[in-house]
């Protein structure tokens, strides 16, 4: 019975561990996103908007940025889940939307592209 035990904590102590979003994988996968988007002190809209301050944005909203009217329209506020729905596939979620193209490899490169997202306050200091 001790073993049982110990077997349990040992894998709740790891569990966590291994479902945990990865900072740096996610500014290795911004990288490609860089081509078009921008975050942090200093960004300026690209052929993307800025993505400083996304976690909570509605959709179409950041100012000097020309949007798709499908993407003014879309009435989309900004969180993990529609993040993690919105970009595997754009153009599915949002048709007539400018963005396209997509550079994630999964579930897993979804969510640490948006923990490194989520981190930059709107006025692109790290929160």
């Amino acid at each position: 019975m001790r073993k049982w035990m110990m077997a349990i904590l040992a894998l709740s102590a790891t569990t966590p561990a291994a479902h945990a979003q990865d900072l740096a994988a996610g500014q290795s996968s911004f990288a490609l996103c860089a081509i078009c988007h921008a975050v942090g002190e200093g960004a300026q809209n690209k052929l993307g908007p800025i993505l400083n301050g996304l976690d909570g944005r509605r959709s179409g909203s950041v100012a000097g940025y020309d949007y798709s009217d499908a993407m003014k329209n879309a009435g989309i506020v900004w969180g993990e889940a529609t993040f993690k729905e919105f970009i595997p596939n754009p153009a599915a979620k949002v048709p007539g939307t400018k963005m396209t193209l997509s550079f994630t490899r999964g579930d897993k490169d979804a969510s640490d592209l948006w923990a490194y997202l989520k981190q930059f306050g709107p006025d692109g200091k790290i929160k």
